[in-house]
């Protein structure tokens, strides 16, 4: 498997400052956070340190691939430690750093809202 540098796999930020109005910080917030993966990882992670095959059993329908790419770029913005064992076979396991803790308001709310709000399957 490739090695990928966190920072080189990292989405580039569409402004330098997020000041410009009140929506700012939003979209500041939401580049850090979108991606189809990235709340569900946020939220499995919630519960504790999980391992990578834990976390793509929990993250249903993921490719390996996809999974990679959105823990790398959620670590390489501060949201998510990767923590790699030395040992036969590799064991890597992936937590929330504490600036990712603080989300678990903001997707505790999401899920309030998936709740009151189910997708309706006639669109």
């Amino acid at each position: 498997m490739d090695t990928v540098d966190p920072i080189e796999s990292k989405a580039s930020a569409r402004f330098d400052r997020y000041d410009c109005s009140d929506g700012c910080p939003v979209e500041a917030a939401l580049e850090q956070i979108a991606g189809k993966w990235k709340g569900l990882i946020i939220h499995h992670l919630m519960d504790g340190t999980l391992r990578f095959n834990e976390l793509s059993r929990r993250v249903v329908n993921v490719t390996q691939r996809s999974l990679t790419k959105q823990l790398r770029e959620l670590e390489a913005d501060g949201i998510v430690n990767r923590k790699v064992f030395a040992v036969v076979p590799p064991r890597v396991e992936y937590s929330l750093t504490e600036k990712g803790q603080r989300l678990r308001a903001a997707i505790d709310a999401l899920r309030d809202w998936g709740l009151q709000h189910p997708r309706s399957q006639d669109r």
